[in-house]
């Protein structure tokens, strides 16, 4: 990862960092994801699971010089999650030997968040108590429904029943806990996700993800797609999901503060998230991973074993980067920004662009309130066109 030096600002100011640690190994591959994962257990060209760990350290260490090489110093990191794929597959040793080498590189701040996914079946009792022990703060498990039928056309193949059981380990084991949800599969009815998002609230979780199926083009959904043998989903038909997931988690004292993201106060919002839509620097480590550091952004080399023989030969696996312009920065940030409950400043708007702000406002999808006092925040109908939102303030 190469780019610019920084500003004599920049550079004299420390800042604070989170980190992406993305593990490419699923059990199954869901016919839903588009995400760069690998079911086998042996890749070869050195990407198998069990040298995983290994790879992704070193990879710290050259992402670690390359910034000390630019003129870049952290003072914490403040978040880290480890995605998927999923995580926990590997055992949750290699997790705890990660973070940690983190740690030795860049000291987790005081109270740093740090968050694993899960599925409901990759986890034990025990290895959610070494997690724990070994620093991890936070679990995100992959639920997405408590209806079979949901779950067995998404090819999940978690027993719904083994959801509050894994909940209650984590808990146990002293760690937060949050729920992903997906809506609007195939055949999927409003009073299943009622039950899924019910069944999510018996568990009593810290925070809800709650996202909208997306059919991508390269997945064995999209294929079944093609085929005519499920339906495309249908926007109103989303849209009632959506305001149904909204109503029955502020019901149980859950806030939006993002879209797709509610919490049970703001202490239990995803701060690693946020760190994304507020424009943070963060490494990205992994296959496939992306980083980003005071506007230059970098994507690495995707399949395992390519790599694998990239660090093989003391290379950063970095495929491809790009410096964003202060327009993409622009725009980045009323994207990002107007997605999330706290909003954004008008300011931000470029002044040609204002006038849309008033139609929005009138639509009912900006709060008049807020617009009022200078700041951009999205009702729940601007929520559900939000994207609309954006297009109509950015050039």
């Amino acid at each position: 990862m190469t780019g610019p030096h920084p500003s004599a600002e920049a550079a004299a100011s420390r800042r604070a960092l989170s980190a992406y640690v993305h593990v490419p190994f699923c059990a199954v591959r869901c016919g839903y994801c588009d995400f760069n994962t690998y079911t086998a257990t042996e890749l070869g060209g050195g990407g198998s699971q069990r040298e995983y760990p290994a790879h992704a350290m070193a990879e710290m260490d050259l992402v670690a010089r390359d910034d000390a090489a630019a003129g870049y110093a952290y003072d914490a990191l403040d978040t880290v999650f480890f995605g998927g794929g999923t995580p926990t597959l590997l055992p949750a040793g290699d997790l705890v030997a990660m973070l940690a080498h983190l740690d030795s590189l860049v000291p987790l701040a005081p109270g740093a968040e740090v968050t694993t996914e899960a599925n409901p079946d990759s986890v034990t009792r025990d290895s959610l108590r070494i997690l724990a022990d070994g620093g991890i703060t936070r679990v995100s498990f992959g639920m997405q429904s408590a209806v079979r039928s949901v779950l067995a056309t998404l090819d999940r193949t978690h027993d719904p029943e083994r959801v509050p059981q894994a909940v209650a380990w984590a808990r146990e084991a002293g760690l937060q806990v949050s729920l992903d949800l997906i809506y609007g599969t195939p055949g999927e009815t409003l009073e299943d996700v009622g039950i899924s998002v019910r069944a999510a609230l018996a568990c009593e979780p810290d925070h809800v993800s709650a996202y909208s199926l997306i059919i991508e083009g390269n997945t064995a959904m999209a294929r079944h797609l093609r085929r005519g043998e499920i339906a495309e989903p249908d926007p109103d038909d989303m849209a009632d999901k959506y305001e149904l997931v909204d109503d029955l988690l502020g019901a149980a004292g859950f806030s939006w503060y993002e879209v797709s993201n509610w919490a049970r106060g703001e202490k239990l919002r995803c701060r690693h998230n946020l760190a994304y839509w507020r424009g943070a620097d963060w490494w990205g480590i992994g296959p496939g991973a992306h980083r980003h550091r005071d506007g230059l952004r970098a994507w690495n080399v995707k399949h395992p074993s390519r790599y694998a023989a990239r660090l093989a030969a003391g290379e950063l696996p970095v495929q491809e980067s790009e410096t964003l312009t202060d327009t993409d920065r622009a725009l980045e940030r009323i994207l990002l920004g107007l997605r999330i409950a706290d909003g954004l400043p008008v300011e931000a708007v470029d002044p040609a662009r204002r006038d849309a702000i008033a139609v929005h406002v009138e639509r009912g999808h900006l709060d008049a309130d807020a617009a009022a006092a200078g700041r951009l925040v999205l009702t729940r109908p601007g929520r559900l066109l939000a994207d609309a939102v954006v297009r109509d303030l950015t050039p």
